[in-house]
């Protein structure tokens, strides 16, 4: 299951790609409209940031913006960030240890196709993509 956590930093994603022309976008515009509390919020940024999918400017005038244009980032790149590997189970984690049972395993098969049809479906789809609604 996807976490808020991920839901909402795409949904933060979203509102900057379509506030970018305003330059930095303050934190506390961000959370009134997307209804996120602002403590929230700033976890979910400072991801983000330690990410460099966002660039943020203290002090007046500042906030934070995207680094790069909308059709340039992946959804899957903002859920990975947020929550990690998207791997439906351990084995195929990236950090994964070598399993004793990989080359009898009569269910990794299923697994590996499982996972190619997450990875790919979020992938595929850009930022501008989830806004445009081209997906």
């Amino acid at each position: 299951m996807i976490s808020t956590k991920a839901r909402y930093a795409l949904r933060v994603m979203v509102d900057l790609a379509k506030h970018q022309e305003n330059g930095y976008v303050p934190l506390k515009e961000i959370a009134s409209r997307q209804e996120i509390s602002e403590k929230y919020l700033e976890i979910i940024i400072k991801i983000l940031v330690k990410g460099r999918l966002l660039k943020g400017l203290r002090g007046k005038g500042g906030g934070y913006v995207l680094t790069r244009s909308p059709q340039e980032y992946t959804l899957g790149e903002i859920i990975e960030l947020t929550e990690g590997p998207l791997a439906p189970v351990a084995c195929l984690a990236p950090d994964a240890e070598l399993c004793k049972q990989k080359e009898q395993c009569v269910t990794l098969p299923l697994w590996k196709k499982y996972h190619a049809l997450i990875h790919d479906f979020f992938y595929h789809i850009t930022l501008e993509d989830l806004i445009n609604g081209d997906f």
